[in-house]
């Protein structure tokens, strides 16, 4: 097996098996590689014996993640297992899917329209209005003078709405500025295809540029943005009515690079069959 350079040094290029690694896996050759990896990087000494078992393999897991951090320099959780961001830390980014093609002509305009409104902000800041806010809301069929609302959906839905228009076809993306709403509606229409988070962590090729994520956040509340890179078990996002933060209720259009896969409580919306 060709080996590949990794901030930890030279590592066998062992391709990301598309499932989270932890203990009682029965696909003892893949144990047995991460077992090799993990005493080579100082955190056994393990028996290399395909076995993920707490005390020794699961031990070590937690050791290296509490010492290294994954490929873009940011912490690991110290949870035992080994997902997307642990596996590319062991083994190198290039073992991890990586996918920064938009699959289709209208998810590819949709991302290049969504690039052209980064930085649009309230006005005034807090207010959940503004000239492009409110032309967003209005899209959707809400007035933004009756009343505050979140308008993360709103501006996906925008972008796909901008899209649609620039290529001449009918915009698939459903016409509502509610996240669950969103996800719900999706579930029912033909064509669009959505995966669910433990699919998305199992197998981060699954998610393509140009996919909605959801996140439920209880209560009926919740946020969206558009995927434009996977990277890592990262995402790359564009988002409206966020902050640098992440908030489901912030005060403008940002483009942030710090979302991990499994944070996505709900899931992916894909259009790109359309």
């Amino acid at each position: 097996m060709p080996t590949v350079n990794t901030p930890l040094g030279p590592a066998e290029a062992v391709p990301f098996p598309g499932r989270i690694i932890k203990v009682g896996d029965s696909d003892q050759e893949t144990v047995k590689q991460i077992q090799h990896r993990l005493n080579a990087l100082g955190c056994g000494p393990i028996a290399e014996d395909g076995v993920f078992d707490k005390a020794g393999t699961e031990r070590a897991v937690k050791l290296f993640q509490a010492r290294f951090p994954d490929v873009t320099g940011m912490p690991l959780v110290t949870d035992g297992q080994v997902g997307s961001l642990t596996w590319g830390a062991l083994f190198g980014a290039s073992t991890v899917p990586f996918n920064s093609v938009a699959p289709s002509a209208l998810t590819k305009a949709a991302i290049e329209f969504a690039r052209t409104q980064i930085g649009v902000m309230e006005n005034p800041r807090g207010s959940n209005r503004g000239p492009e806010v409110d032309a967003y809301l209005r899209a959707v069929g809400l007035d933004p003078a009756s009343g505050s609302f979140a308008w993360c959906v709103a501006f996906t839905h925008f972008c796909f709405k901008k899209a649609a228009e620039n290529l001449g076809v009918t915009n698939p993306h459903i016409k509502t500025a509610g996240v669950l709403d969103h996800w719900n509606q999706a579930g029912k229409k033909a064509k669009v295809v959505r995966v669910t988070n433990a699919k998305a962590v199992g197998d981060p090729g699954l998610i393509k540029p140009g996919s909605l994520f959801i996140i439920d956040l209880g209560q009926g509340h919740g946020h969206s943005g558009m995927v434009i890179e996977v990277a890592n078990g990262r995402l790359v996002t564009i988002e409206g009515n966020t902050n640098d933060n992440g908030s489901r209720e912030g005060i403008g259009v940002f483009r942030r690079d710090a979302r991990k896969v499994a944070s996505i409580s709900k899931g992916f919306i894909d259009y790109s069959a359309f």
